[in-house]
């Protein structure tokens, strides 16, 4: 029975493996062949992408962090107490030098104007009046007609009058300079802050706020700080007029250049930097004032090979590239000199020219045999 039962299961397991293998039949197009793995070239070899080292003039610089400062930067505030009767800008507005702001109560300084207006004429009527005694008491004196002592007291009385007219204009001349400060003018040319005080407020001296500050936005600073060690190249630099900066708000593709115009005279022992300072014209305000910028500080080009950055490795021995030819790849140790965004520029290794793996690292050794397919620009 046990035998039986075996023949039986042997005879079902052959008829399932026949109609397995009827199925796959009808179902497999004919002439399929299996494919390749992927990474594989021609022949079994790896295919990678590779691209050409250069060589080119590229620019030796440093990229630093800084901050656009302003040139001029002045708070506007009342030299007298007065109620502010207008306010001719409007606020975040450019203003010129010159150019009216505030308008203050004066009425009371032009009453007292007219006042000491009226005490001068007055003293000049009387300095008139003396000077004709005096030219009388002369003659007289002359003619034995009078005493000296009479015309001594008209002499006197000459420079009193003198000494009060003088007084008067003075305090003339200081009540129409406190009238001049009732019409506040911009010192400088820049852009306004918003009005802090509005028409109706009454401006004193002695607020810690100012009435609105006025920034100089164009041209404006750079500083940053320089590590010393970069000292001796930004010195030499100027001296040959090579140098040039540039700066990049962050977010933003554009860029501002400008000039580097001092160099502080002592490097900082705590940080090991030297403050630097650059003049930018920002004509169009792309660089605001209190902005965080990347500063590209250029200090001169000079040729050499660059690749593109994703062709560098590293390994203990160092940096290195596959370099391809006549299909092989073949590790060459490289000196990096430094990275300007997406290129490397060597400072030894390769000559320029060399065709160098750019994508496909993981699946190559020394003298791995390689599909290449040069990569477009951009990619």
């Amino acid at each position: 029975m046990t035998r039986r039962i075996l023949l039986i299961g042997v005879a079902a397991a052959v008829a399932l493996a026949g109609g397995y293998a009827a199925m796959r039949g009808a179902w497999s197009p004919p002439g399929a062949v299996a494919q390749a793995p992927k990474g594989k070239g021609k022949g079994g070899s790896v295919a990678v992408d590779v691209a050409q080292a250069v060589k080119k003039k590229v620019p030796v610089r440093i990229d630093l962090l800084g901050n656009v400062t302003p040139i001029a930067q002045v708070a506007v505030k009342p030299r007298i107490d007065s109620e502010i009767i207008e306010v001719h800008f409007s606020d975040g507005a450019i203003v010129r030098k010159g150019d009216m702001l505030f308008t203050l109560d004066h009425r009371a300084l032009d009453a007292q104007i007219r006042q000491t207006q009226g005490i001068l004429n007055g003293a000049r009527s009387q300095l008139e009046q003396a000077q004709r005694d005096v030219e009388r008491y002369e003659a007289l004196v002359a003619k034995n007609a009078t005493t000296l002592v009479t015309l001594n007291n008209a002499k006197t009385q000459v420079n009193i009058f003198t000494a009060a007219v003088e007084s008067n204009s003075a305090q003339l001349e200081l009540l129409r300079v406190q009238r001049d400060y009732t019409f506040i003018r911009a010192p400088i040319t820049g852009r306004v802050s918003m009005a802090t005080a509005k028409v109706g407020n009454f401006a004193r001296q002695a607020d810690p706020i100012p009435l609105a500050t006025i920034i100089q936005v164009a041209p404006v600073y750079v500083t940053f700080a320089l590590p010393q060690r970069s000292l001796p190249e930004l010195r030499q630099a100027i001296t040959n007029e090579t140098a040039t900066i540039q700066a990049v708000v962050p977010g933003d593709g554009r860029h501002a250049s400008g000039q580097v115009t001092m160099v502080e005279n002592t490097v900082d022992p705590a940080t090991g930097t030297v403050p630097v300072r650059a003049t930018m014209p920002n004509t169009d305000e792309l660089l605001w004032p209190g902005t965080l910028v990347q500063v590209r500080l250029v200090f001169r080009e000079e040729d050499a090979v660059a690749v593109p950055s994703a062709a560098i490795q590293v390994a203990q021995a160092g940096p290195f590239v596959f370099v391809v030819k006549n299909g092989v790849a073949t590790v060459t140790p490289v000196k990096v000199a430094r990275v300007l965004e997406s290129e490397t520029v060597l400072g030894g290794g390769l000559e320029g020219g060399e065709m160098v793996v750019i994508e496909g690292h993981l699946r190559l050794t020394n003298g791995t045999r390689v599909s290449p397919r040069e990569s477009k620009a951009g990619t």
